[in-house]
């Protein structure tokens, strides 16, 4: 691969960029208009939009209601400020790429979206790991052991995805090295590998979590069943109603971020930069499907939103009865 045309853009094995062969999303060509990757930037950023707008109105509903300290509502609010810092940071891409074209500027922000989407995946695994202990060890989940141990697993999944986001702006890019740059730019192959080795150790982590889960979820509904005499096709209502639920959650996440990890591994800085744009487009996506499923389905939540939007402040006071977290 040769460097070549104007300054902050490279150009694959093909000799030609006309389509944008060889652009990375790190880097903006001298004319950004040219490389016919103006649409999927733009998508980026509606789609960066459309993630801070949610994640900012769960942020808010979280930090206003003082009832919402419980651990399972620190992993949702964990989760929530991952995925705003992830919208506003595609925002901030968008800008930067456009309108202040400065490589050092644009590597910040790649570090940024790095921590973020990095800390948005961990602290699902955190509230994997949550569901299955509020089930596992019922009797004590409630205890103070039980908030200690979510700010640790906060600080471990914040504190990974901050190290991960500052190797790029601690010298662990290709802005020098145009050969050794991945299929975003400016991250390097290795770099790019790390993350998505990473990824699938969570991916890995989650899928079992939720199995030993689902195992759980049957029993229970089980015992309910002959305890309480029901029929068979109660308790296989609601086996299957959890089995569904989980399946939903682990599908959504799969079908999000497999692919643009799968592409991390395999492709390199030679590959037309519309497969990561195609690849990375439904990762974002994530970061909008997420609220649905952690936040807006809370019942505590939803009468906060139904109290705000119909102005009854009364209604937003009101005690809350508690959830089990595995009701997430």
């Amino acid at each position: 691969m040769t460097a070549e045309g104007p300054p902050g853009r490279f150009v694959g094995g093909n000799g030609t960029g006309g389509d944008g062969a060889g652009e990375g999303l790190g880097l903006a060509s001298a004319d950004p208009s040219r490389t016919g990757l103006y649409g999927w930037d733009v998508a980026l950023c509606v789609s960066g939009t459309v993630v801070s707008c949610e994640n900012a109105l769960v942020v808010a509903v979280l930090l206003g209601t003082p009832t919402f300290r419980a651990p399972m509502f620190l992993l949702i609010g964990s989760l929530a400020a991952a995925d705003l810092l992830a919208g506003l940071g595609l925002v901030l891409h968008f800008a930067s790429k456009y309108c202040l074209p400065f490589p050092q500027l644009r590597l910040v922000l790649v570090g940024l979206l790095v921590t973020a989407f990095t800390a948005s995946i961990n602290s699902l695994l955190a509230i994997a790991v949550d569901r299955y202990l509020s089930l596992y060890n019922a009797l004590t989940y409630y205890s103070e052991g039980t908030v200690t141990r979510t700010h640790a697993m906060l600080l471990l999944a914040w504190g990974g995805a901050l190290g991960l986001g500052l190797l790029p702006v601690l010298g662990w890019n290709c802005l020098d090295d145009l050969a050794s740059c991945g299929v975003v730019c400016p991250l390097t192959k290795g770099h790019l590998v790390l993350l998505s080795a990473s990824f699938f150790v969570v991916f890995a982590l989650m899928l079992h979590l939720y199995a030993r889960i689902c195992r759980i979820v049957c029993r229970h509904a089980q015992q309910i069943a002959l305890q309480r005499h029901l029929l068979a096709t109660s308790h296989y209502v609601t086996t299957r109603k959890g089995i569904a639920t989980l399946a939903v959650i682990l599908g959504t996440f799969a079908t999000c971020w497999v692919p643009f990890a799968v592409y991390c591994l395999l492709g390199d800085a030679t590959y037309p930069p519309r497969y990561a744009y195609l690849t990375l487009l439904p990762a974002t996506c994530n970061s909008v499907v997420n609220p649905v499923i952690y936040a807006f389905r809370q019942r505590e939540i939803q009468k906060v939103l139904w109290a705000v939007c119909c102005c009854c402040c009364c209604s937003a006071k009101a005690p809350f009865g508690s959830r089990s977290p595995s009701d997430v």
